[in-house]
């Protein structure tokens, strides 16, 4: 029996956030020609980060774990790297029920200078376009075109196109030529959640750097000044999450009326009030609960699926999931 080699094919990857860099990684590793879209203005997706100019704050992902050896590895290559350092900060749980993520044994991970480093560090090493908002996924004989809103149709040909955003998204690029995989997506639940960045002209005298938020509004907060590697300054930044159920009944809020209700719990934690302050609305920040399958690959159409709402949520889940889309489409590549 001789030895079966994989024939490199075109790759598109739609989505530039941990997920979608981590299969596109993975499949030029393996041999494929890997090109990265993504309609923001910088790689990261939920991994996010504000800046002002004399300010910065996370105002997605807040701080991640690696629990799966494999991703044990990556976040040691990052922290190698310099795009990521452990956090210890202290910790308070607010509210009548236990909080198990709050254990004070969990080691917890933040890019460094800012949570969109680690997306920054892996994206240096492949095809990524930036501003490029994916419309329409048109087949033809001969292999996917992208149809894009800044710039028409795209005269590359794929041989598979992978989506690495939050199923929403993926539905209606899906419905026409992958009905069943449009229903897949659309059998995810994704919640919204409300973000408030808060910038003070002093350190704030509470008693704990960041704390679980088990009742009203409030799901988490953090002084995101305290995590390693960001700027010194006499403010201080803090970050304001809401909760999932909360946010979603109040996601056509005005910013002004979503701060209001956030800024009233947090003051009841002992809180001044901000100098300053700015809103995020995410309307797709998690699912509840994740589809239970890390990706999907459909070889026959040459389209596959990767993103923390197939697998296990949060970080690491979205970074197993883009690894596991790749393994898929290696493994079932045609032998040259």
């Amino acid at each position: 029996m001789t030895e079966r080699t994989l024939k490199p094919g075109r790759v598109a990857v739609v989505g530039a956030g941990l997920a979608g860099l981590a299969c596109a990684e993975a499949l030029q590793a393996s041999g494929a020609t890997v090109t990265v879209f993504d309609k923001s203005r910088g790689p990261s997706g939920r991994m996010s980060t504000r800046r002002g100019d004399t300010w910065q704050c996370d105002h997605g992902a807040q701080y991640f774990t690696a629990r799966d050896a494999a991703f044990r590895a990556e976040v040691g290559r990052w922290v190698a790297a310099g795009v990521a350092a452990p956090w210890q900060p202290r910790l308070a749980v607010f509210g009548p029920r236990p909080v198990p993520e709050a254990s004070e044994s969990t080691e917890r991970f933040v890019g460094t200078p800012r949570m969109t480093s680690p997306a920054g560090f892996i994206a240096q090493g492949l095809n990524v376009q930036l501003q490029t908002t994916v419309t329409a996924l048109v087949r033809q004989p001969a292999g996917w075109q992208l149809q894009t809103a800044e710039h028409g149709l795209l005269d590359t040909l794929f041989d598979a196109v992978m989506l690495a955003v939050p199923s929403p998204q993926a539905v209606p690029l899906l419905q026409e030529p992958a009905p069943e995989l449009a229903a897949l997506a659309a059998g995810a639940r994704m919640r919204g959640s409300w973000a408030l960045m808060l910038r003070y002209d002093a350190p704030v005298a509470v008693p704990f750097d960041a704390a679980f938020v088990n009742e009203g509004p409030l799901r988490w907060v953090a002084r995101d000044s305290s995590k390693p590697g960001r700027p010194a300054g006499p403010g201080e930044t803090w970050l304001l999450h809401a909760e999932a159920e909360w946010s979603e009944a109040h996601i056509e809020d005005t910013p002004e009326q979503a701060a209001e209700a956030l800024l009233q719990a947090f003051g009841a934690l002992g809180a001044p009030q901000p100098a300053s302050w700015s809103a995020h609305r995410w309307r797709y920040a998690d699912t509840a609960p994740p589809l239970g399958q890390e990706a999907v690959w459909q070889p026959a159409l040459g389209l596959g699926l990767c993103g923390d709402w197939l697998g296990s949520g949060k970080v690491e889940g979205a970074w197993r999931s883009g690894r596991s889309l790749a393994a898929l489409v290696s493994g079932a590549a045609r032998p040259a």
